[in-house]
Parts: structure tokens; sequence; C-alpha cells
């Protein structure tokens, strides 16, 4: 295309707004001929000399441990112990192309390391390294912040999930328990009107046996404690003796009960000295009152 100026009418169209565009053409001075179709298209230069020159201007001769530049194929296949060939990787195929990148910056890895190592430079990062991050102390709570109401989000929920499933257990087995109940009262009364009606002569479901487990083991304790004492209490008995006999040691017997040396009558009707009887109640000694003292201390006189 041209410039885009008109060289009959000598309008440079470039520096004209849209209305004063508008205006030039309705007036005619706008003619076509502003986009001219080539025929041939331009040749292209290849200055070889040229980029040569401009590239030995701004080459630099630096060491190579300023540039790190290592230029290297793909290092040796371990399974098929030759090196790929970089003409055999089909682009198309994601697996193998990036394949050979990662064998080719493996190689490039291992060509550089030794030479790191021998110009002593640190190839790790040190333990104490610090690096500001990218993001605000803000930004990180407010992510902190919402991480922890995802995490509280999902222990409610779980938490709920788990209440419903005791609450759906605590159902079933109440509607169990409820419904061997209503079974065992349906039974008795069955065998009460059998029984009433003369069917049956048997009064077993009186009968009020330990259903429990608990139950039964109380009974086997309670069959096992009749048979007698266990071994370790039959052997202290032989040992240490029974120490006498206990229970009913006070009871009495026709000697005794006949035996009536030791009866005091006085001491049995409240007779004895120093006690004095006064309206058939028993009067203990009290101190005398104030007056009585001073009485008594006048008579002493």
């Amino acid at each position: 295309s041209d410039s885009g100026s008109d060289s009959d009418s000598g309008i440079d169209d470039s520096s004209l707004s849209d209305s004063e565009l508008q205006e030039a053409f309705a007036r005619g001075e706008l003619k076509p001929g502003l986009n001219v179709v080539l025929e041939e298209r331009p040749k292209r230069r290849n200055d070889t000399d040229g980029l040569k020159q401009c590239l030995a201007e701004f080459r630099q001769q630096l060491a190579w441990v300023e540039r790190l530049d290592v230029t290297l194929g793909p290092v040796v296949d371990p399974v098929s112990q030759s090196a790929s060939n970089t003409d055999a990787v089909d682009p198309e195929n994601d697996f193998q192309r990036e394949m050979s990148f990662y064998r080719q910056a493996q190689a490039a890895v291992l060509e550089a390391l030794p030479k790191l190592r021998k110009l002593q430079v640190p190839t790790r990062r040190p333990d104490d390294y610090f690096a500001e991050m990218a993001k605000s102390d803000q930004q990180m709570q407010k992510i902190r912040q919402k991480l922890k109401s995802k995490q509280e989000a999902m222990e409610r929920s779980e938490k709920a999930k788990q209440l419903r499933a005791m609450r759906k257990y605590g159902k079933k087995v109440q509607t169990e328990i409820l419904q061997r109940r209503q079974k065992e009262k349906k039974n008795m009364l069955n065998a009460v009107k059998k029984y009433q009606k003369g069917l049956s002569d048997k009064l077993d479901f009186l009968d009020d046996e330990p259903m429990s487990s608990q139950g039964n083991k109380k009974g086997s304790t309670n069959q096992r404690t009749k048979k007698g004492p266990n071994a370790k209490r039959r052997y202290k008995n032989q040992k240490f003796g029974f120490g006498g006999k206990k229970k009913g040691s006070k009871w009495n017997t026709k000697e005794s009960f006949n035996d009536v040396s030791s009866f005091q009558s006085k001491v049995a009707h409240n007779k004895g000295p120093g006690k004095a009887r006064k309206g058939g109640k028993k009067v203990l000694n009290k101190r005398p009152g104030k007056r009585a003292r001073q009485k008594m201390k006048n008579r002493a006189r």
C-alpha cells in the first residue's frame, strides 16, 4: 500500500479527523487509489554479513560462570543404552516430546554441576535462606481464614453426619427393643389365656428368670458362694483357725437364764448411792443454786 496520501489532491489524510475526512470525501477531494494491490511480492533480503556484524558488536567475551550456557544433546537412555535420536521424536506425541526435553535438561545438569563445584559455586539453597513472599501478609491471612472456614465447615458436616448415623442407629435399637417387648408381652398374654381356658397347666411364664447376661453372671456367682469358701480362704482357716464363735455368741442359754448371781436390785431399780427418786423420775446430783449456796455459807459462819 502507499503512504496514505493522495498525490492528486495533495491532502494528507493521516493528520485529518473522521469528520474532516467525511467533509473532504463529500467535496470530492478524496479519490480512490489509496490501497494499491501489488502484483509482485517484495523480495526478502538475507543480509548475512550485516547480521554477523551486528552479532559481533553486542557479543561480550565473558567467562562461562557469567554466561552459564550449556548446549548438549539428550542424555543416554538407560533402558535402550543409546542416545535418543531427535529426528525420531514425533512432535505430535506429547510424551516423546516432553521426554526429549527432560533428557536434554538432564544432560545439561550433568555437564554443568561438576563445573560449578570446580569453581566453588554453591548449588544448594542455605538453611537460613530468606526469600520475601510474593503475596502480602494480609493476603496470606485471608487465605488462612478461608482455609480454616472450609475445614470447620467440613468438620461440622462430618459431625452432623455422625450424629445422623448415631440417631439412626439408636432409633433402630429402640425399635428392636420395643418389638421384643411387645413380642414377650404377646407371648405372655397367650400363655395366660391358655392357662385360663385349661389348655395348659404350666406356669413357666410367671418365673422371674434373669434374661440378661449380667443376671446370669450374678446367678452363677451366687451358686459359687453357696458351695463354700474358695481354696485361699480354706487355707487361711486351716492355718490361723476361726478365732472363736462370732455369730450368736451373746445369745442366752438355759444355764445363763437360770443364773441370777450377778443380779443387783439397787442398780437394776436405780436405787444405788447418790441416786434419789422424785415423783417416780430419776433425779441427778445437781449443783445447788446461788441462794442456796449463800444460805449454806451463812450457816457455816
